[in-house]
């Protein structure tokens, strides 16, 4: 991984998770206190997992909205040129999966991996060429339910299809302390430090600020309603209306990008709620196919709607954590 450049003594207090409850810090033109969670309660533990192999199913066409039909590349594997902080829409594929995807053959076990490991958990290889390098989780896809992990430039010339790697899992069952109606999934500890550190924090309102590239509407929302957890897997954003892609700006989606989901529940399943907000991060590419686009895998929600997006273009995993 990249050497980490140095950073003011606050911020490393702050990255490191000691500093007292109530500090207050600057946040755009307010004040804003940080998150607190029930850190020390984290239980880290080891997952495994292996790359896997695209595959293509008998009917190899897929049918877009328009009834044309195209073979596209898709799933799994080793994806070069799309990766964290690439566009997720300005591609000739169907639910790509940024940098490299991983599963575990065992269902049990790749369950346990879905849902252990977290936005932002360290990964480390430990078979191949590339063994002893490190990653980053950057995903988590439902239906395949895959596992994705980005790594520094220089390591993707030394995978292979089935290299295992360990994911340090740890933030499964974070809770907020000072917030009010939070409720906090599939994010890292590391994850959470960074975004505290870009600007997220409770208002004078008790109003959790949160960076975001879009405000996405629930009505966009498909493929992964109906859920009964978010602790795996993603919902999909429809984009086969060119209008409201303008009106939204969804064509600058990217790999990676923290997005806000107006309307969207996503405590315990994925489901349309009145005021209620969403914080998610952008997990695979488009999709032509009915209901079907972008995925999007939550971090933090509100069902009363105590989140309050702020627009900011930086807002992206890429930049966010170091990657690349």
């Amino acid at each position: 991984m990249k050497q980490k450049a140095p950073v003011l003594p606050f911020l490393a207090a702050l990255l490191a998770g000691w500093l007292p409850s109530g500090i207050a810090f600057a946040g755009g033109d307010q004040t804003l206190v940080a998150l607190e969670v029930n850190r020390a309660e984290l239980v880290e533990m080891a997952v495994t997992g292996k790359i896997r192999q695209p595959a293509i199913a008998a009917a190899i066409y897929r049918v877009s909205t328009e009834g044309t039909v195209k073979a596209l590349p898709g799933t799994g594997g080793i994806t070069y040129n799309f990766r964290v902080g690439d566009s997720a829409v300005h591609l000739a594929g169907d639910h790509v999966e940024p940098s490299v995807s991983i599963y575990h053959d065992d269902n049990d076990a790749q369950r346990a991996l879905n849902v252990l490991a977290q936005i932002g958990n360290a990964v480390r290889i430990t078979s191949g060429d590339a063994k002893g390098h490190e990653g980053t989780v950057i995903g988590k896809h439902g239906g395949v339910d895959n596992v994705m992990v980005e790594f520094d430039d220089e390591v993707y010339d030394l995978l292979n299809i089935g290299d295992t790697m360990l994911v340090r899992a740890v933030g499964l069952g974070m809770e907020a302390r000072n917030g009010n109606d939070l409720f906090l999934r599939n994010l890292s500890p590391r994850l959470l430090d960074a975004m505290t550190a870009r600007g997220m924090g409770l208002d004078g309102d008790g109003k959790l600020v949160v960076p975001v590239t879009h405000v996405i509407p629930a009505k966009l929302m498909g493929s992964g309603l109906g859920r009964n957890h978010v602790h795996s897997g993603d919902y999909d954003i429809q984009m086969f209306d060119p209008e409201i892609n303008e009106r939204y700006h969804l064509d600058t989606l990217r790999l990676g990008d923290i997005v806000a989901l107006e309307n969207a529940d996503t405590a315990y399943g994925r489901s349309y709620r009145e005021g209620a907000v969403t914080i998610g991060v952008v997990v695979h590419a488009i999709s032509r196919v009915a209901g079907h686009g972008p995925g999007v895998t939550a971090l933090i929600t509100s069902p009363s709607g105590q989140i309050k997006p702020v627009i900011r273009e930086e807002a992206n995993l890429k930049s966010w954590l170091d990657l690349r």
